[in-house]
C-alpha cells in the first residue's frame, strides 16, 4: 500500500485505519509489557475486523511450551521473538488461509519486554516485530526492531511500547515502499527521551533493494540511538546481545580506505590485549568503529549529508575482512568507554594512534564539562579499560608514550594512568607502515597509480579494483599511469 507520510496521524487514527481494512487481520503475542500494543486496537473501534487473536505468556513455563525452549536462556531476546514469530504466523496461515486466505494479507505481531522493576534496578528494553503479508497468499516479509525504553516510570514505558507497536504495523502495511519513512514513523507520538531503537532489520520480497547496514546508519543519524552494530555478512545485531559479559577490544578510523598501518594496528592491539592478565581469550569480541563526525570529514560543509555509497564503500571493506562494524555519535572516547560499560563488566581495550592519545589529553575538548578534562577522565579511566598507542612518524622521529608531553599541571595525571596500566605502547609494531598516510594512499588510488596496491591488504586491493571504489578509475590511460608514477614515490 502506498500512502504519503503524515507526522502528525496520531496512534488512535493508525489503529483505526487498520481496522477498517478488510484485508488486514492477525494476532497479538506480547510479553513482558502488558498488551498495550492490541488494546490500542481494542479501544480504537471496529477490533474485530482486524484482531484474530491476542495472548500474553508470562509464565517462563507457559512460554516455553508454546515457543519452545530456547538456546539463549533469556526471555527478552531476539531468539524468543524470532520463535514467537515462527509460531504464531504459522498458526494464521494453519487456521485461516482456507477460509479467507484470498481476501486477507495475514499479520503476526510479536514482542517480549522488560519494563523497569519496582526498585528500579534493571534497564527497560524489549522486542518487537511483525510477519506480514502485503498481498493475499503472499510470501511473509518480516520487520524487527530492539527499543531501550528511557522513561522512568514502568506504566510509561508500557505506554511507550504501545505507541511503538502501532506505528510498526502501520508502517509495515502503508510505508513499506520507502526504508526511511518507514524509520522515521516510528518515532511518532514519540520521543527520543522515551525510547532509542537500535536495531533494525527488514526481510522479504519488498525489502530485496534495502540494505540494512544503511538502516543502522539512519538508526544513528536520526538520532533514534547513540550506536548500531552489524556483522561481517552485513546482519544488523543488537549490541547487547553479541557484546554481553564479552572482552572488546575497539579501534576507531575512518577506514577510508583500510591500509595496512590499520590492519597492523588492530593486529598488534589484539594481541598485546589477549596477554593481559585479567582477559579472558575466548570472551574477545573486536570492533572496529565508524563514527559520525568521521563519515562527515570528506564534506568541506559540516551540514552536508553523509555520503552513503561511501559510507558503504567503508563497510565492504571492513565486512570482507570479517569485521564487526559500530557506527557511534561518540566523538569523544569516554562516551564510548561509558556506552560499552553498560553493556559488559570485562575488560575493554581501545586500540588508537598517538594522535588520538594527544586529543584526548587536550583540554579544549571538555570546555563543555562541568569537571572540564577530570570529568572525562573519571569516566574514562574508572571503567575497565585500557588504551593500546600506536606510534606515529613526524620529522624523522617515532612518537609514542614515552615521548607524550604535556603542560606541567597534566604530567602527574598522565603518570598516575601510566603507573595503574590504564596506557600502554603497542609493541612490535611493522615501522615501514609508519610512512604511509591514509590521505595521500587515496589520493593514489583516485589517480589510478602505479603500486599503490603495496599499502593496502591484498583482498582490499582487489575489491578498490573490481568495483571502483573510493573514485578508482576503471579504465586508466597508459600515459597517465607513466606521468604519475613518480608521485607514489614517497607517502611520507
Amino acid at each position: 500500500m502506498i500512502t504519503s507520510y503524515n507526522k502528525n496521524i496520531g496512534t488512535k487514527h493508525k489503529a483505526l485505519t487498520i481496522n477498517l481494512d478488510p484485508a488486514i487481520y492477525g494476532t497479538f503475542a506480547e510479553i513482558g509489557a502488558g498488551q498495550d500494543v492490541a488494546a490500542h486496537f481494542f479501544k480504537a473501534g471496529a477490533s474485530s475486523g482486524t484482531v484474530a487473536k491476542t495472548m500474553s505468556a508470562y509464565d517462563m513455563i507457559f512460554s516455553d511450551a508454546i515457543y519452545g525452549v530456547q538456546k539463549v536462556k533469556r526471555y527478552v531476546s531476539e531468539q524468543r521473538l524470532i520463535a514467537m514469530l515462527e509460531r504464531e504466523y504459522g498458526l494464521m496461515i494453519e487456521r485461516l488461509a482456507e477460509q479467507r486466505g484470498s481476501t486477507s494479507t495475514f499479520f503476526a505481531f510479536s514482542g517480549t519486554f522488560s519494563t523497569l522493576n519496582y526498585h528500579k534496578t534493571n534497564e527497560g528494553h524489549g522486542w518487537m516485530g511483525v510477519r506480514f503479508q502485503l498481498e493475499p497468499n503472499g510470501e511473509y516479509h518480516e520487520v524487527v526492531i530492539h527499543v531501550k525504553l528511557i522513561d522512568n516510570d514502568a506504566n510509561l514505558q508500557q505506554q511507550a511500547v504501545g505507541i511503538l507497536g502501532v506505528n510498526l504495523i502501520y508502517a509495515c502495511f502503508y510505508y513499506n515502499e520507502t526504508p526511511s519513512v518507514f524509520l522515521m514513523s516510528l518515532m511518532d507520538d514519540l520521543s527520543k527521551d522515551r525510547i532509542q531503537i537500535d536495531m533494525v532489520r527488514f526481510e522479504g520480497l519488498r525489502f530485496a533493494k534495502v540494505d540494512n547496514r544503511l538502516m543502522s546508519l539512519h538508526l544513528v543519524k536520526y538520532g533514534f540511538s547513540d550506536a548500531a552494530l552489524f556483522g561481517p555478512d552485513g546482519k544488523n545485531m543488537q549490541p547487547s546481545e553479541v557484546l554481553y559479559k564479552k572482552h572488546m577490544v575497539v579501534i576507531r578510523g575512518r577506514f577510508r580506505p583500510l591500509i595496512n598501518v590499520h590492519l597492523d594496528m588492530l593486529n598488534t592491539g589484539v594481541k598485546q590485549f589477549m596477554q593481559e592478565p585479567d582477559v579472558d581469550e575466548s570472551k574477545v569480541v573486536v570492533v572496529t568503529e565508524l563514527t559520525l563526525q568521521a563519515l562527515k570529514e570528506r564534506n568541506a560543509d559540516e551540514t552536508a549529508d553523509i555520503d552513503e555509497k561511501d559510507f558503504l564503500d567503508r563497510v565492504d571493506i571492513l565486512c570482507s575482512l570479517g569485521q564487526t562494524v559500530l557506527i557511534s555519535n561518540f566523538h569523544e572516547y569516554y562516551k564510548l568507554v561509558a556506552y560499552l560499560s553498560k553493556i559488559t563488566k570485562l575488560k575493554v581495550g581501545v586500540v588508537l594512534g598517538y594522535p588520538n592519545l594527544e586529543y584526548i589529553f587536550s583540554e579544549e575538548h571538555y570546555q563543555n564539562l562541568p569537571g572540564g578534562i577530570l570529568e572525562s577522565f573519571a569516566t574514562l579511566f574508572s571503567r575497565k579499560v585500557k588504551l593500546f598507542v600506536y606510534p606515529t612518524l613526524r620529522d624523522g622521529l617515532i612518537w609514542n608514550c614515552l615521548k607524550f608531553t604535556l603542560p606541567p599541571h597534566l604530567i602527574d595525571l598522565y603518570r598516575y594512568l601510566i603507573a595503574n596500566d590504564k596506557i600502554e605502547d603497542i609493541r612490535h609494531y611493522n615501522e615501514t607502515n609508519l610512512h604511509v598516510q591514509t590521505d595521500k594512499v587515496l589520493e593514489l588510488i583516485k589517480q589510478g597509480a602505479d603500486g599503490w596496491e603495496e599499502y593496502v591488504p591484498a583482498e582490499v586491493a582487489t575489491m578498490i579494483k573490481e568495483r571502483c571504489l573510493f573514485g578508482y578509475p576503471c579504465e586508466v590511460p597508459a600515459t597517465n599511469i607513466t606521468d604519475m608514477g613518480a608521485e607514489n614515490a614517497s607517502l611520507s
